[in-house]
């Protein structure tokens, strides 16, 4: 038989199915644990295992211990619980795998039994931050400090970085605000606020509801949605499934053209929740289909270098940001070396695992110590990406000035803008 190496795992695959045996399937179907062919494709991809070198700190290694545990071969055993807390939960193996193994969904299992059984505990603040995230109108009370403190320019904490979140006024008065005003007659979305983001970084919210009225879509913003679960699920605690079916009942009902977020994690968590229901769509991603309005700047020496959100090319299984929508920001732009690979951090790695997170993150950015461009701009698409970003510079790993922003800040139109209306033919 002449397969070349992808073809014979491909094929390795298919007769693995056809000899499964009735203990290694759970009682849905094929055990998932067994689906691994153990080809290694992960390897290359992983970044603890690039880290380390060590094979248990890699996805196949994960799923041997894993299955040998759910077996009963191997007893619980400490060195299971500390490789899968070294995992970050970024999905690169997802997409190298030739099998398509659901690591995600099978690590997000593990953990929550992990939890479960004491085998591990997440640590007191992320338990109450995750209570906080639950409960979006106490989060943003409790985070209006930290908005004066973001909008003063006094940043506490290694990932804060500096904005203008407004203090006081919510995203959805915002939007209306501003619909009342411009009257968009476009495609209608709902827009996923989020917990972190709407508590934190409103700012980037607002400047997706001026690009979003600029380019004649109408933005609804549903009252009662509540967090996308994502916290819930990279933590392994419990709430995920209320969670979600809040945001279904928020959700499932509307009459719209689309669902936007524009957290790449976010927008993850919440397509699970609403799975059969809408489709949840990555504003950039929306934007690039309707085809947004461009700015122009003036001809400087500035360079945006982009880089890709784990969970928005790994885990929504987009190929990336659309190059019109980084067109029409009007800078000069290109692909960050190493876009594709993991920034260190992993929803709460950064927090569950400083050391790997730095050491990842020390990998990826330090091109920025030599970047061309003045200013040198760092852009992405998700605000927990941004965080750790901003902790290359405060952290000292980029010794040279540069700002971290989100794509859709570099489209905003500011608050003197005009409503596109689409020519009459």
């Amino acid at each position: 038989m002449d397969l070349n190496l992808r073809e014979g795992i491909e094929y390795l695959v298919t007769k693995s199915n056809e000899i499964t045996s009735p203990g290694e399937c759970a009682s849905h179907g094929q055990d998932l644990l067994a689906s691994c062919v153990h080809c290694g494709f992960c390897l290359e991809v992983c970044p603890t295992y690039k880290l380390t070198g060590d094979e248990n700190n890699s996805p196949r290694g994960r799923l041997r211990l894993w299955r040998e545990e759910a077996e009963g071969r191997l007893a619980q055993d400490p060195w299971t619980d500390f490789y899968t807390s070294e995992c970050v939960g970024c999905l690169a193996c997802e997409s190298a795998c030739p099998a398509n193994v659901p690591y995600g969904k099978i690590f997000e299992q593990v953990k929550h039994e992990h939890v479960a059984a004491n085998r591990s505990r997440p640590p007191l603040v992320l338990r109450m931050a995750a209570a906080l995230a639950a409960r979006p109108s106490l989060f943003n009370l409790v985070m209006l400090p930290a908005r004066l403190l973001r909008n003063m320019g006094l940043l506490p904490h290694r990932f804060l970085f500096a904005g203008n979140p407004s203090i006081a006024v919510s995203t959805a008065d915002y939007a209306k605000q501003l619909t009342d005003r411009h009257r968009p007659t476009g495609p209608r979305v709902a827009f996923l606020t989020g917990c972190l983001m709407e508590s934190l970084f409103r700012e980037i919210n607002f400047a997706t509801i001026r690009v979003l009225i600029e380019n004649n879509v109408q933005v609804v913003i549903p009252s009662e949605q509540g967090c996308c679960g994502a916290f819930q699920e990279h933590t392994g605690m419990d709430g995920v499934d209320a969670l979600q079916e809040q945001n279904r009942r928020a959700f499932g009902d509307l009459k719209v053209d689309a669902i936007v977020s524009n957290s790449s994690g976010c927008g993850l968590a919440l397509g699970k929740a609403l799975h059969g229901l809408y489709p949840v769509r990555d504003v950039l991603s929306f934007l690039g289909e309707i085809g947004p309005a461009s700015r122009t700047r003036r001809d400087d020496a500035s360079r945006v270098y982009v880089d890709l959100p784990c969970h928005l090319i790994h885990g929504q299984k987009m190929a990336g940001i659309p190059t019109n929508v980084l067109d029409a920001t009007g800078y000069k732009w290109e692909l960050a070396p190493q876009a594709r690979d993991c920034c260190g951090s992993g929803g709460v790695y950064n927090i569950q695992k400083p050391e790997n997170s730095r050491e990842i993150l020390a990998r990826k950015s330090a091109f920025l110590n030599d970047a061309i461009g003045d200013p040198v701009i760092l852009a992405t698409s998700n605000h927990v990406c941004m965080m750790q970003w901003n902790s290359a510079r405060s952290g000292g790993l980029v010794k040279r000035p540069f700002m971290v922003r989100h794509v859709i800040q570099l489209l905003d139109p500011g608050e003197d803008f005009t409503v596109r209306r689409p020519s009459a033919s």
